[in-house]
């Protein structure tokens, strides 16, 4: 199945692609990789999923927003490359910020994870790292990066 149909499958709209807070750009390519600029959990416009995992948020809501950052970074790569046009994601790098008693991340970056393999099926494996910071811009409680192998 395409990543559309896929999207369909499992009741999934991609966001409305959000233009960069700064001077980059969201997907920046060279040869033939993507990489896609930090992605927060925006859904059309509209800051979601605001605070520290642990304190305003649990483990639940950090998975739910590290899939809408996933949906954020397919949103970009579809209109900045096409589906059609990626042979496979390379890794990502997951962001999020924490009351100090938390320590689920892991399950939290699952949300992306998860989302990229249904969506994108074999060419959504990927390698990933995880690091937690002190604060994201406007309080967002994750990030998430990637980048991605297309044809050239």
């Amino acid at each position: 199945m395409t990543p559309q149909e896929n999207l369909t499958k499992y009741g999934y709209l991609l966001p409305n692609v959000s233009t960069p807070g700064g001077s980059y750009l969201s997907v920046n390519v060279r040869d033939n990789i993507a990489y896609v600029a930090i992605q927060f959990p925006i859904l059309n416009e509209e800051y979601l999923y605001l605070g520290r995992l642990g304190d305003e948020l649990d483990t639940t809501d950090g998975y739910k927003a590290m899939e809408l950052c996933a949906l954020n970074v397919l949103a970009q790569i579809n209109e900045k490359v096409g589906f059609d046009n990626i042979i496979g994601l390379n890794h990502i790098e997951a962001y999020f910020q924490s009351g100090d008693d938390w320590d689920d991340s892991p399950k939290v970056v699952n949300g992306a994870s998860d989302l990229f393999v249904k969506i994108l099926g074999a060419k959504g494996e990927h390698s990933r790292a995880i690091f937690g910071v002190h604060k994201l811009p406007r309080n967002f409680s994750v990030g998430l990066t990637a980048s991605f192998t297309i044809l050239k």
